[in-house]
């Protein structure tokens, strides 16, 4: 509902679940996570229009991704604070390859809640004996003074960072490469990780991107792709057909927010288990 809603300014509370062809209201036996889906063959019981397979798909992953919580935080409060952040990167990611556009509603939301849990619990804690922080070698040291000041840095940091790497590329490439929708998105992800998380994030994800753009990129130049384009430029004697498909292929942009929000995964759940399993 999030991500249906959220990017068409649309409230999530009001109305109830509909379905997005008919608008008819969702019935409570129909509207089961993934089961319901199921149950119906991915089609509205009213119009028997199709339902999109990114509802159920949604739904398996938020319920893998709590699953995955419990099994790497249990029962304690850095759980609710990383399944709140994992709801919000999912809406993140889904919407900016769905909508490639990614939420001030659901950013400065973020931002803010991340500060608040900063403020009971370090950001990069969850490193364990990896994180050695200036912040925690102060003993006696409250939460509130350890947690808050790496949030806030680590939003300026994460914001910046990018914001910084996007001027360089329109001053280089004389066009816009990257939306401040991604800087937002940094300075929430910097509020719940901190600094070193922020920075992180960005590695993470930017390398993510960069190997995938360039398989995807390989494989719509095989695939094909515009290739009717490519030989009228070709007639028209703009250069050889193989040259301008691969040009054409390589100017395709996919969304960096959402390899972003898969770094930030990778922050939070891969990396202790992976810093753990280096240090047996």
């Amino acid at each position: 509902m999030c991500i249906s809603r959220i990017p068409e300014g649309l409230s999530v509370v009001s109305p109830a679940s509909r379905c997005p062809r008919c608008e008819k209201p969702i019935r409570p036996y129909d509207n089961i996570p993934i089961l319901s889906w199921l149950v119906l063959r991915g089609k509205c019981r009213n119009c028997h229009l199709p339902i999109s397979p990114m509802y159920p798909l949604v739904e398996l992953v938020t319920g893998l991704l709590f699953v995955l919580t419990y099994y790497t935080f249990g029962i304690t409060l850095p759980t609710f604070k990383f399944l709140i952040f994992g709801c919000l990167l999912l809406i993140l990611i889904v919407t900016d390859i769905v909508a490639r556009i990614l939420p001030d509603a659901v950013n400065w939301f973020g931002f803010g809640i991340g500060l608040a849990f900063a403020t009971r619990i370090i950001p990069c804690s969850f490193l364990g004996l990896y994180y050695r922080d200036v912040w925690i070698q102060i003993p006696n040291l409250p939460p509130i003074l350890a947690g808050l000041p790496d949030a806030v840095l680590g939003a300026a940091f994460g914001s910046l960072m990018l914001w910084g790497a996007a001027m360089a590329y329109k001053l280089v490439r004389h066009r816009e490469g990257m939306g401040m929708g991604d800087v937002k998105m940094m300075a929430m992800v910097g509020a719940f990780l901190g600094v070193r998380g922020a920075f992180l994030t960005i590695l993470f994800g930017t390398c993510l991107g960069s190997v995938c753009g360039i398989l995807w990129i390989v494989v719509l130049y095989l695939s094909g792709w515009k290739r009717q384009l490519a030989n009228r430029g070709a007639r028209r004697r703009l250069g050889n057909e193989n040259a301008l498909r691969w040009a054409i292929a390589s100017q395709y942009q996919l969304p960096l927010g959402s390899f972003l929000g898969a770094g930030a995964f990778l922050v939070v759940y891969w990396l202790p288990w992976a810093l753990t399993k280096l240090a047996v």
